[in-house]
């Protein structure tokens, strides 16, 4: 095999990685959405404890694309894909990371309804995972367009956070002795919130694929 025909191989290797992995995270967060909207607990704890394997996925990546770039040296084109990819790999953990977390918030709360503690909640949670679907898709298919779509579409998860806050903050003027689950809420807001951030890193490294700028 000629040594481009090899690199070239390498290369799709690693992009099949990585739509192994986002694959799976997405995976996680509907099962973890139908699992909020059922109240299975079961689910969530297999949610959490799925987490485990995002950490060794991202090593895996990460191995990859060091190998690529040590053993292929590439140049231009090829090096901003595999730099970008090292970059967003730790992106993609940190959101599948926050699965976790975020099942674990909700079982916290013993089955409440999230409308309890504020009407946007579900809402960010759809908005978060479609921005960070969007951003994951352009990369792998190295889409600009939907790329720049996702980084603006940051402001709707922005502005969907601030609401929540003004929910939990009349929440916890009114709800005596829930202070606890009022802040979980606010964390788990939180937590997709910088899903958003995280899907948009992934954005930007799309953007700098196509011409080398940093934005």
């Amino acid at each position: 095999m000629v040594p481009r025909e090899l690199f070239e191989r390498e290369l799709a290797e690693l992009m099949a990685q990585i739509e192994e992995m986002s694959a799976m995270i997405k995976a996680d967060y509907r099962n973890l959405n139908e699992a909020i909207q059922v109240k299975d607990e079961e689910s969530i704890q297999i949610i959490i404890e799925n987490n485990k394997s995002f950490y060794k996925m991202k090593k895996q990546i990460e191995d990859q694309c060091l190998k690529v770039i040590t053993k292929q040296q590439p140049v231009a084109t090829d090096l901003r894909l595999v730099s970008s990819v090292l970059k967003i790999v730790s992106d993609m953990e940190r959101v599948g990371d926050h699965a976790g977390d975020i099942g674990e918030l909700i079982l916290r709360i013993k089955g409440n309804d999230l409308k309890e503690y504020s009407v946007h909640i579900e809402g960010m949670i759809t908005a978060a995972m479609e921005l960070f679907s969007n951003a994951i898709d352009a990369f792998v298919h190295s889409d600009s367009i939907t790329a720049e779509k996702a980084i603006r579409d940051d402001d709707i998860i922005d502005e969907l956070f601030n609401k929540v806050k003004v929910d939990i903050i009349n929440g916890l003027k009114k709800e005596s002795g829930r202070e606890d689950e009022y802040i979980d809420m606010l964390m788990l807001a939180k937590y997709l919130e910088k899903i958003g951030d995280h899907g948009v890193n992934i954005a930007k490294w799309q953007l700098f694929r196509g011409n080398g700028e940093m934005m």
